[in-house]
């Protein structure tokens, strides 16, 4: 019998405010802060502190959900969400669960058949938890965690999306376009390896044909595109292999074993009931005006797909291209900018930012922000690559050097004697001494082995110190070998 999965997620995306939601301490880096530096009564959950909202935070939630084309409820409740854990230091979150900030909207990917939108069911705030660590010590000691709280009370917003992927493909799809959102609204940084958008799917299949859903199965906390990707069609070829074996899928939550490739169990899956949701006590409604959401939303920026569908207009590039560049912001405006300094067609721009610069940078451990390399600097030298003063080969020796030094194309050229060479007359006498050089490659070239063509042209540019003209070298070379 022939399966469909059924696919909602849900995502939790710490907002990047100076301090937590409910409290004054600040959002310090859970990765490299010394554990429990930024904690104070509010966030560790004594008795008798009152919580307080933050305003920041209510303002980049309301950025993200005006960004996904969500309604903006008016009035939305904080609840308590009853659960226990050691990294929930109050024994309950402060959540949204009735009335949350947001509901209603829609997100439109660029998937490999074609578009297709994404429905989102609801987005609201939340604090985060702790963070606990495991330690497994050497030797006959017990293991035993640690509990680091600086994470506790961070404000999140949650991201809960209807049921409507299909394949492993669109939930990395989806993922990575809601990363490169909240990157582009200036909300979180998109650092995922730290934990700062954590994905969690919940996965089913059902018959192809059928209405009613499957059994669900939740991946916990996955936090990079890889993992989401393989954890998602693992379930689905896990969920279709128990089913036609004659068995029934546990609705429970499970973690991902990058290491294993397979996923393993974790707890039975907890219903809302479970959570004994109330509204919480110590906080009153949130209002969120009308003006307030007219302010969020004239000042949002433009959105990655907006940026994708212009390039594609007005530059040519592909779907694929274009949703790359978007999705990159530094990326995407040092294109633009590199077109704007001078006659440059649109995919050679595209070809050297994405291939030889992107390449530098990624090896440099830096960003398109700190470059040496300007826009105009690459301009430059494509400019001189168009006019033929050098060819690619040299114009790669070039960047490599800019990007080390900061210098310009035009001193580096000139410094290194580097102009293209293309004197037909000096180019001859260069093909005619390698082919006497190599005369039995030009034999084997003239019984019919042409791709000794090759081996003759790089050795005629090796002649030249990689500075002759290419077309120039391989019309002559063409001519002479007859």
């Amino acid at each position: 019998m022939p399966y469909e999965p059924v696919i909602g997620l849900e995502v939790h995306i710490e907002m990047q405010t100076q301090s937590k939601m409910f409290c004054a301490c600040p959002v310090v880096d859970s990765v490299s802060a010394p554990p429990n530096t930024a904690v104070c009564p509010v966030c560790a959950g004594h008795p008798g502190t009152l919580p307080v909202v933050n305003e920041k935070a209510v303002e980049y939630a309301l950025r993200v959900a005006l960004a996904l084309e969500c309604t903006v409820n008016p009035v939305s409740i904080f609840a308590r969400k009853n659960y226990f854990y050691p990294d929930i230091p109050k024994g309950y979150q402060i959540s949204q669960y009735e009335q949350p900030l947001a509901e209603y909207g829609r997100i439109c990917l660029q998937i490999s058949q074609g578009e297709k939108v994404i429905r989102i069911r609801r987005a609201h705030l939340e604090e985060d938890t702790g963070k606990l660590t495991h330690v497994e010590p050497a030797g006959a000691a017990q293991p035993y965690s640690l509990v680091d709280l600086n994470r506790a009370g961070v404000p999140l917003l949650e991201i809960v999306t209807e049921a409507d992927f299909r394949s492993a493909e669109e939930v990395r799809v989806y993922a990575m376009a809601l990363r490169a959102l909240v990157r582009a609204l200036g909300v979180n940084s998109g650092d995922m390896e730290k934990g700062v958008m954590r994905i969690e799917p919940n996965i089913s299949i059902r018959p192809i044909g059928q209405e009613a859903f499957g059994t669900k199965v939740e991946i916990k906390n996955l936090n990079s595109f890889r993992a989401l990707e393989r954890g998602v069609a693992y379930e689905i070829k896990r969920h279709e292999q128990v089913l036609t074996s004659g068995g029934a899928i546990a609705q429970e939550t499970v973690g991902w074993d990058d290491a294993a490739q397979a996923t393993y169990s974790q707890r039975s899956k907890e219903d809302a009931h479970d959570y004994r949701y109330f509204p919480e006590p110590d906080l009153p409604p949130l209002r969120v005006s009308a003006e307030w959401v007219e302010r969020v939303k004239a000042a949002l920026p433009e959105l990655p797909i907006a940026r994708a569908k212009r390039y594609q207009r007005d530059f040519g590039l592909s779907a694929t291209e274009s949703t790359f560049l978007a999705e990159e912001a530094a990326l995407g405006e040092y294109f633009e900018r590199v077109t704007e300094a001078g006659p440059i067609a649109a995919r050679s721009a595209f070809a050297w930012v994405t291939g030889e610069l992107l390449g530098l940078v990624n090896t440099s451990n830096g960003g398109f922000e700190s470059i040496k390399v300007l826009p105009q600097d690459l301009a430059a030298l494509l400019i001189m690559v168009t006019e033929g003063k050098i060819n690619q080969a040299t114009a790669k020796t070039v960047l490599t050097e800019m990007f080390a030094s900061g210098r310009k194309a035009a001193e580096i050229v000139e410094a290194g004697g580097l102009v293209q060479v293309s004197d037909g007359d000096l180019i001859a006498q260069l093909v005619a001494e390698t082919l006497a050089e190599n005369p039995g490659e030009v034999a084997s070239y003239r019984a019919g082995k042409l791709t000794v063509a090759n081996f003759l042209f790089g050795q005629v540019m090796r002649k030249a110190g990689g500075k002759a003209n290419p077309q120039v070298v391989r019309t002559v070379l063409e001519q002479q070998l007859g």
